[in-house]
């Protein structure tokens, strides 16, 4: 069984789209981690071109946004602008399909959460300190998270010492070797590792390998719906740095 790994898609549909092509042929299946709306201009196109694919889907913190399952005060200003407009802009059939999204998954040897396996909706894994406070509270060796829309595998070495971080070489086959890990593909739809090109991952259930990739998508075009939807500037100029 191969898996088609994503994350914070963030209704950006064009992303999607070229990450879909990029990997037409390989997945059998999809994880997606959280995140499908917020920040982008398509979170309707996004949710229902989800739903036309063979999936496993997470709540994510902007997920639970748009459902009013957090108080969209505690957003930053620009966050909090595209969340009410997200809200009104999802079509009752669309926000019925978020609400029934579980927020942890186990199957097999791995454990699947939007942002932690201690607080799978909000806590950031962004060094080793925070993941190693976190591998305890999952029992499977291999984690997937997303929420960071940063790339990156931490190692356990052993119970008793602090996780490692590596960031992903992309396109190169990575042996899951057996040490505890938890492991981020990245964003597709919006980026924060200064690089722009849309993130995910391939896994490969059976050797037990999984892949890192990135390719580029036409930023320009998402930019102009998010300015036809008088969406934050931030929000748009920050999608071509990646940040």
């Amino acid at each position: 069984m191969r898996i088609l790994l994503i994350s914070d898609i963030h209704a950006n549909v064009t992303a999607f789209e070229a990450v879909l092509a990029h990997s037409e042929g390989q997945w059998d299946f999809v994880w997606c981690l959280g995140d499908v709306v917020g920040y982008g201009p398509d979170p309707n196109q996004c949710v229902e071109l989800l739903q036309t694919l063979p999936q496993l889907c997470l709540a994510g913190n902007h997920d639970w946004a748009a459902l009013n399952r957090l108080d969209v005060k505690t957003f930053n200003p620009d966050a909090r602008r595209a969340a009410e407009w997200t809200q009104a802009t999802l079509t009752p059939e669309n926000t019925r399909f978020l609400e029934h999204l579980p927020v942890t998954f186990v199957i097999g040897d791995y454990t699947l959460v939007h942002a932690s396996p201690r607080e799978p909706i909000w806590e950031y894994i962004l060094e080793p300190a925070i993941a190693t406070l976190n591998f305890p509270h999952f029992e499977t060796p291999y984690c997937f998270v997303g929420h960071t829309h940063q790339p990156v595998i931490y190692t356990l070495p052993d119970e008793s010492g602090n996780a490692e971080s590596n960031l992903p070489k992309y396109n190169e086959a990575y042996a899951l070797n057996g040490r505890r890990q938890i492991i981020n593909p990245g964003s597709i739809g919006q980026p924060r590792d200064q690089n722009p090109k849309a993130a995910y991952g391939i896994l490969d259930m059976t050797s037990g390998i999984f892949e890192h990739r990135r390719i580029p998508y036409d930023i320009r075009s998402v930019q102009r719906r998010m300015l036809e939807h008088n969406l934050p500037e931030r929000l748009i100029t920050r999608l071509e740095h990646g940040l």
